[in-house]
């Protein structure tokens, strides 16, 4: 019996142990209740006077969980070599707004709140913002240790293809259906012509633009990014629909009407194709699948690659810093 006891209590142990090391909904609750309220104040008021601050904060997420995990390994700046000056990089911000909520937070609730957890907050009210899907973010993220410009190598890119974007996604693991779900965030956001150069002029080593464009958009797009014109230029990156949070970016991506080549790719495959179109089907708006339901379970799902609990990382005093 003393044997079996002592079993039990081992078990008890580890099952703490599971359970405290998790994320979880409201895990700041009892430390810093309003911590949640307090990152929604301060981005809704970034969206008052910087239009485009949904999709900044939305793509900020996505670079940070794809490097390291889910840490805020990319808000630090500690010279050249840190991680968010890496190319797959290139246009992610937002970091002022995580770091003024950090400094509300800290005011109130010092050495409580993460840095990485403030970014899978700001994301979620971002998508709110766009009139998208609201949801629960389960907390309890610590922020990295480890900030190094060689680990963003392998980033996600626009170029790549449809089996290198499997790939990737499935090195992190996540499915072919969070492939698609995720890059529907480009739902809302715009896009450089930087990122256009190879898919209108270049797409082939003969040159030439990619063919499943469809013939009406392309000369849309080579007005707005002409050959050797300036790549700074911005273009929605779906189009009719670049300011609401909605699955219009997947019916232009079955039409020929994608921006991004990753994006057009994404019905190149057999598996990718039929989650593209299980949205669309005659009976979808009465049985499903539902589009915000699946992208809420997904981006949980991404905020939750290789996050630190528990005794690992560290809760930072300032987010662009290790303690």
């Amino acid at each position: 019996m003393k044997t079996m006891g002592f079993v039990f209590l081992l078990l008890a142990f580890f099952a703490i142990g599971v359970v405290q090391g998790q994320l979880r909904v409201g895990f700041y609750s009892n430390t810093c209740p309003d911590a949640e309220s307090i990152v929604s104040s301060v981005v809704r008021n970034a969206a008052q006077s910087i239009s485009n601050i949904p999709p900044v904060l939305l793509r900020l997420h996505f670079h940070d969980c794809f490097v390291e995990g889910c840490d805020g390994s990319i808000l630090i700046e500690n010279g050249p070599k840190a991680e968010r000056h890496a190319f797959g990089h290139q246009g992610v911000g937002g970091f002022e707004v995580i770091e003024q909520a950090k400094a509300q937070l800290e005011a109130t609730c010092p050495g409580v709140v993460s840095c990485a957890d403030i970014v899978a907050l700001a994301a979620r009210d971002a998508i709110a913002l766009a009139n998208g899907p609201s949801y629960e973010v389960p907390t309890g993220r610590r922020d990295g240790r480890v900030s190094d410009v060689s680990l963003a190598a392998n980033m996600p890119d626009v170029s790549d293809s449809i089996q290198q974007l499997k790939a990737k996604f499935l090195q992190k693991g996540l499915s072919e259906k969070d492939l698609v779900l995720l890059s529907a965030a480009h739902t809302i956001g715009t896009t450089a012509c930087f990122f256009m150069t190879k898919r209108l002029y270049k797409f082939s080593p003969a040159g030439g633009s990619d063919p499943a464009i469809n013939p009406d958009f392309l000369p849309q797009l080579q007005s707005i990014c002409p050959q050797n014109g300036d790549v700074n230029v911005r273009l929605p990156m779906d189009r009719g629909s670049e300011r609401t949070f909605d699955k219009q970016i997947l019916d232009n991506i079955r039409n020929g009407f994608a921006v991004l080549e990753s994006d057009a790719r994404l019905y190149d495959d057999e598996t990718t194709r039929m989650v593209v179109d299980s949205y669309f089907g005659i009976l979808t708006p009465i049985f499903g699948p539902s589009f915000e339901s699946d992208f809420v379970d997904s981006i949980v799902k991404m905020g939750q690659i290789g996050v630190k609990t528990g005794s690992k990382g560290e809760i930072r005093r300032v987010c662009t810093a290790f303690n």
